[in-house]
């Protein structure tokens, strides 16, 4: 995997453009995965991440470390709406309501990531953005089904149908061929082969982000949003992202990735917006 450090990358004026080249020859099978560092640039990174038309993103890392707030804010930013998947509607009824509060039976959602250049993904110009794309998140899901069934009906009974119904929504929205950025708890290494393949189906590109947010910092965002996971759950997330991280730092790419982006909170929280380009 090429290493490419932020410093390269990131100017006060913007980065330069890197020369088109048709989809199939930037994600073909002899261009090796580009590494991106964001880290370690004290909230000075990229205003904006741009890939191309119709490529894949998956956001991915702890629980509590910023993937949600993220993805609401630089997808909106580019002018995109989260999808809603299949489910209940938000609207909800007597003896139904939204839950928060953290216990075991939680399942870790998004998060509190932050918010000054901008930076092209590998491959595509900075161009201008157009076509739909659309963010999918789990959380969304689950909020929907929080809202419409009885508060008092535990999460647990009803979790396989949230993770289905959110599973459907991102099966819809990659039909599509519209371009998706997708909220990955790092734990389900099947859903990132799901999409490589899907990628390839496309001739186009998949791309990981990853959120390296120390456990203590993860575990204050749980408890800002007043959703945690169980201790159990919390260790699982962390092995799995921590494979994530030392893969690619050690400049190992999970299989079909073109690209891999590395950012801390305040490159997170400098990201305003994921935007596509024209194709």
């Amino acid at each position: 995997m090429t290493l490419q450090r932020s410093s390269a990358y990131a100017t006060t004026a913007g980065v330069p453009a890197q020369p088109a080249a048709p989809v199939r020859e930037r994600v073909g099978a002899h261009a090796p995965p580009v590494l991106r560092d964001l880290r370690g640039r004290a909230g000075r990174g990229p205003r904006a991440l741009t890939f191309a038309a119709g490529d894949l993103v998956v956001v991915s890392g702890l629980p509590g470390s910023g993937k949600s707030t993220l993805i609401k804010r630089a997808v909106a930013a580019a002018g995109a709406r989260p999808a809603a998947g299949p489910g209940p509607g938000p609207g909800p009824g007597p003896g139904s309501g939204s839950r928060s509060g953290s216990g075991s039976g939680s399942r870790g959602g998004p998060d509190a990531p932050e918010g000054s250049d901008t930076a092209a993904a590998p491959g595509p110009d900075i161009a201008t953005e157009s076509g739909p794309a659309c963010g999918i998140d789990s959380q969304d899901t689950r909020d929907r089904w929080d809202a419409a069934v009885p508060r008092l009906l535990p999460y647990a009974l009803y979790r396989p149908f949230v993770r289905l119904a959110h599973y459907a929504g991102l099966r819809r929205a990659l039909r599509s061929g519209r371009s998706v950025v997708v909220h990955d708890c790092g734990t389900q290494a099947w859903v990132r082969r799901w999409l490589a393949r899907e990628a390839r189906r496309r001739g186009t590109g998949l791309h990981l982000m990853l959120l390296d947010v120390p456990p203590e910092v993860a575990r204050q965002g749980q408890r800002e949003r007043g959703r945690g996971v169980s201790g159990y759950a919390f260790a699982r997330h962390r092995r799995a992202a921590g494979r994530l991280i030392a893969d690619a730092e050690a400049g190992r790419a999970p299989a079909g990735c073109a690209s891999v982006i590395l950012l801390d909170r305040p490159a997170a929280t400098a990201l305003d917006r994921i935007g596509f380009t024209a194709g």
